[in-house]
């Protein structure tokens, strides 16, 4: 089986890197994406996770606001296969779409360059 998800849109949340326990950097951030034309458009959120090298290049260069390609695959809440569900503060029901980025284009703010994963995260 395989899959892949590609994603072109503005960062939402500046990239923050954290170190697994098993030393392994990962590195988050969010990125907004348009969907629809009008009064029809709709903004679709993807919270993204890159690691190893990838995760080191996109903690010092993704900022908020900079628009990003990500290429890479979903990863599904684990229990269930789902887009992750929980409850906000008001306790609406919330949902979630997690990519796991394989490579990552920076197209605005920095010089245009790719970046590319070697290492799965598990």
């Amino acid at each position: 089986m395989f899959h892949k998800l590609t994603i072109v849109g503005h960062v939402g949340r500046t990239a923050e890197m954290r170190v697994t326990p098993n030393g392994k950097e990962v590195t988050s951030f969010s990125v907004a994406c348009q969907d629809g034309f009008g009064d029809n458009k709709k903004t679709i959120w993807y919270n993204v996770e890159a690691w190893g090298k990838t995760a080191e290049i996109c903690n010092q260069y993704v900022q908020k606001g900079m628009l990003v390609l990500v290429d890479g695959r979903l990863k599904p809440d684990a229990t269930t296969g789902n887009p992750r569900i929980w409850n906000d503060n008001s306790g609406t029901a919330r949902s979630s779409f997690e990519v796991v980025a394989n490579e990552v284009r920076f197209l605005s703010k920095v010089e245009q360059s790719a970046v590319t994963s070697d290492e799965e995260p598990f």
